[in-house]
């Protein structure tokens, strides 16, 4: 049999707890399908979230976890396979399993895919970083690297200048001609020195980073790299369910409102699902917001089908 709810949140992290919270102090009955895998959970630590700072990821999601089922939210650790959309949601999960709900939340994140270098991937998180404002603070002062993957990598080379005034922006395959004439003129007046030639791998030691190799063999003493992930948006639920998508630098995403309703009605997008750049402490926001609307909506329905 199909279990009935009046809202299912896809996605267990901070966009999708939150909403489910809004819902569950509402009196909704909403289930949570987590598949248990969190952009952020190579960090330590998570930053800029007010009485939140320094709060490690895994702690924060577990006790949101904790307080989601005070209100009697169903969690369950499973994925969202498929979702088809007919009088209600029908979603299909990974265990066969099947739910439908009168309300659908898209919290499914992204996923970074990160370059192809020996000794980022495993480094993720540690130091090799990609947000100086997450990350910034904790590294302030130390030798940077910066990592080309895009000539837009200018930008975060100049960005985490602020942080240290000792940079150096590996273009790794970068041509240097690619540079705009403005980002050359700001990178030598930030400081920062710009080094041609393919990044072969990272130095470490006694589990810490000490240098950038290049393919030639020079090797270059750093203790932190920042380089920008490719993001890859976790959208096919929505592309299921024809939700209107708009392309952009970092990926296509769904076109939303103001709370978060996607061109699908009945449908809302939080977090990262419909968004690069919303950290935390945004995710969180964006879930609230769109639980509140979602529940005054079911409130507005029920009372007109009562008239």
């Amino acid at each position: 049999m199909t279990e009935a709810y009046e809202v299912i949140v896809v996605g267990g992290g901070t966009a999708g707890l939150s909403a489910a919270l809004v819902l569950g102090r509402a009196r909704r009955r909403t289930l949570v399908v987590d598949a248990g895998e969190p952009r952020n959970a190579p960090a330590a630590h998570m930053h800029g979230y007010l009485t939140r700072d320094g709060m490690s990821p895994a702690e924060f999601l577990a006790v949101g976890r904790e307080e989601i089922a005070r209100y009697g939210v169903e969690l369950v650790r499973d994925t969202a396979v498929d979702v088809a959309r007919g009088e209600d949601f029908a979603v299909e999960l990974a265990s066969g399993r099947s739910v439908r709900a009168r309300r659908l939340v898209v919290a499914t994140g992204l996923k970074d895919e990160l370059p192809d270098v020996p000794g980022v991937a495993e480094r993720f998180g540690k130091d090799v970083l990609h947000c100086p404002y997450c990350h910034g603070w904790e590294v302030r002062d130390q030798a940077f690297g910066v990592l080309a993957t895009t000539a837009q990598s200018v930008h975060q080379a100049l960005m985490v200048s602020q942080w240290s005034k000792d940079v150096t922006f590996f273009l790794h395959e970068v041509a240097e001609p690619d540079l705009a004439d403005d980002d050359l003129r700001r990178l030598a007046a930030a400081g920062v020195q710009v080094v041609p030639g393919e990044v072969a791998g990272l130095v470490i030691e006694d589990d810490r980073l000490t240098g950038v190799r290049l393919a030639d063999g020079t090797v270059h003493t750093r203790e932190v790299v920042f380089t920008a992930p490719r993001a890859v948006p976790q959208t096919d639920l929505l592309v299921q369910l024809g939700a209107k998508l708009t392309e952009t630098p970092f990926g296509a995403y769904p076109v939303v409102d103001g709370t978060g309703l996607t061109t699908v009605p009945g449908v809302w997008a939080v977090g990262n699902a419909m968004g690069f750049a919303e950290q935390v402490v945004n995710a969180a926001a964006g879930g609230y917001r769109a639980g509140a609307f979602i529940n005054g909506e079911l409130l507005m329905a029920d009372l007109d089908a009562t008239l």
